[in-house]
């Protein structure tokens, strides 16, 4: 039996589909004891972590390995003094010691930060300031150490360094610690209502908010991984996302190992289509979850055979139903779309045991009550656009929902007014009970499967001395589904040239991570603004700005 049927009840319907899904847990829940030990007592040998890098390397860890090399990271920690509720910070990419130092630190009760290698020493700095780390643990590769030293100096950081696969100057070598320290650890004393990982994301009037989950978080991802990834007992699933971002927990770690799926992880640095239907067709992957872009690519440079394929899945933005058409029609499976953010578990899906509805979020998880209300707070009707709102079943924290924005106590608030979760998207819903997207009620750009505040990149864009006023925006993208541009009155002096636009996004995108970087630019004399002064963003993006 797998090890969820421990900690949750399901009830199906006559045609088998899961309609109510409930957990039960005691307060001590730890993912660590509970989940990867506890599989590791029953069936060392059990797969647990498939990896291979892009050089040719490969390595297969069973539970009862990542029990121990999980233990081992834990001692080398608890000798240095962090413990529970202390802050680490994790930039290991695509790495398989993430495993061994995140399963670690749920041990310890330390609250994990992941990260994303692509940060630049100011994205670092706010980061590490923010959240008060006690460590960090980094890649020595694209030049992560340097950064993060740069970015300890600006913010006065005394956090102990650790670094795994090689050396860097003021680092401790984490492979090489392990090595020495006990792959022994009785179990230390931890609250599931304990801070377990922290998720830095975008925002659109200032920088990123920490969204802060307790140690329920991993169980809201059962339904997540069996439902709709369809993840299997014995098979191998495969997400597509580095460890830094939210989307890792969702397809990665959590529910995968729950229902006793083996993870795929491909240590990658430059996309390649052909480079993943490969790893598919060469470890045997049987579920395979992916963001649009990655599925748009693959329909355009083509889709081979893959025989052990069973699922495939999507999500983070929309999909034109030209791409699931095709895909269907190339390799035989539905592909699932699904629903949810850094702050919740997945909230709607295109589940198993339905046939999909190409372009739709799906129905709501059984996991949740889910509402489109309108502005006066009441459900609207059929293909009426409201927004997506949890309402609990009861008063108090809802599994899989986050337990706090990191010291934004007010915005906590805001989101969770009248008694319910704000999710801030826009929907409606069809006759049959299917959720289409309609938008976001904020400025999010959602571009390549990443998440980007405008905020962000304007703040970088007003550092140009050529930059009186800027606002940016996402456009449609064919590859990407939006692409960043930027909308700039130019100051006294400047003329809006061919020349000054390549000036203004080498400047901006030198200082900005890779996934933020300005596509486009538009001149315009003056900005579209409210009776109150704020610039209309979504005049903007329908191009009707007298741009230049």
């Amino acid at each position: 039996m797998s090890v969820y049927k421990e900690y949750c009840r399901e009830d199906f319907d006559d045609k088998g589909r899961l309609v109510k899904f409930t957990l039960d847990y005691p307060d001590s829940f730890n993912f660590g004891y509970d989940v990867v030990d506890k599989i590791a007592d029953r069936t060392p040998e059990k797969r647990a972590l498939v990896w291979c890098g892009a050089g040719g390397e490969e390595r297969t860890f069973s539970f009862a390995e990542i029990r121990k090399y999980s233990n081992q990271v834990a001692n080398v920690f608890r000798a240095s003094g962090i413990g529970r509720g202390d802050r680490v910070m994790l930039l290991l990419k695509r790495h398989y010691e993430y495993w061994f130092v995140a399963v670690a630190l749920h041990k310890l009760g330390a609250v994990v930060i992941p990260a994303t290698h692509m940060l630049t020493v100011s994205d670092l700095a706010y980061r590490l300031d923010a959240s008060g780390v006690k460590a960090v643990v980094c890649t020595t590769q694209n030049e992560v150490p340097e950064k993060v030293t740069a970015a300890l100096r600006e913010t006065g950081s005394t956090a102990a360094l650790w670094c795994v696969r090689g050396e860097a100057a003021g680092f401790e070598n984490l492979t090489e610690a392990m090595r020495g320290a006990s792959g022994e650890l009785d179990r230390i004393e931890t609250s599931v209502s304990d801070p377990m990982i922290l998720y830095f994301t975008s925002g659109t009037t200032g920088y990123p908010k920490g969204v802060i989950h307790d140690h329920s978080y991993p169980l809201a991802h059962i339904v997540t991984a069996k439902y709709w990834q369809q993840a299997e007992d014995n098979g191998l699933h495969f997400t597509v996302a580095e460890t830094g971002w939210a989307k890792a927990s969702w397809g990665k770690i959590y529910g995968q190992w729950l229902v006793g799926s083996a993870v795929m992880v491909y240590d990658f640095d430059s996309f390649e289509p052909k480079q993943l239907t490969a790893v598919i067709n060469r470890y045997g992957v049987t579920s395979f979850c992916a963001p649009p872009t990655v599925y748009r690519y693959l329909v355009r440079k083509g889709i081979p055979h893959m025989p052990t394929l069973k699922h495939a899945a999507t999500a983070g933005e929309m999909l034109a139903p030209e791409v699931f058409r095709r895909f269907t029609e190339c390799t035989g499976l539905q592909l699932r779309e699904g629903y949810g953010q850094t702050e919740t578990a997945l909230l709607t899906a295109n589940f198993g045991g339905d046939d999909a509805v190409a372009g739709s979020m799906g129905t709501p998880s059984p996991f949740y009550n889910i509402e489109l209300r309108g502005k006066n707070g009441r459900p609207v009707d059929a293909y009426e656009v409201g927004e997506v709102v949890i309402v609990p079943d009861k008063p108090g924290r809802q599994p899989g929902v986050f337990a706090a924005y990191l010291d934004q106590e007010e915005q906590y608030r805001h989101v969770w007014r009248d008694g319910v979760y704000h999710t801030g998207d826009a929907a409606y819903r069809d006759e049959t009970g299917h959720y289409w997207f309609h938008g976001r009620f904020d400025d999010i750009i959602k571009t390549g499967g990443f998440r980007v505040g405008p905020y962000e990149v304007e703040n970088v864009l007003m550092e140009h001395p050529a930059v009186v006023e800027c606002s940016v925006i996402g456009v449609p993208d064919p590859l990407r589904g939006q692409a960043i541009k930027a909308v700039v009155v130019p100051g006294a002096g400047y003329t809006p040239t061919r020349e000054l636009e390549l000036e203004i996004k080498n400047f901006c995108n030198q200082k900005l991570a890779e996934y933020k970087w300005i596509r486009f630019i538009e001149f315009v004399s003056e900005m579209p603004k409210t009776i109150s002064g704020k610039i209309q963003k979504n005049i903007l993006r329908g191009g009707n700005c007298g741009g230049k």
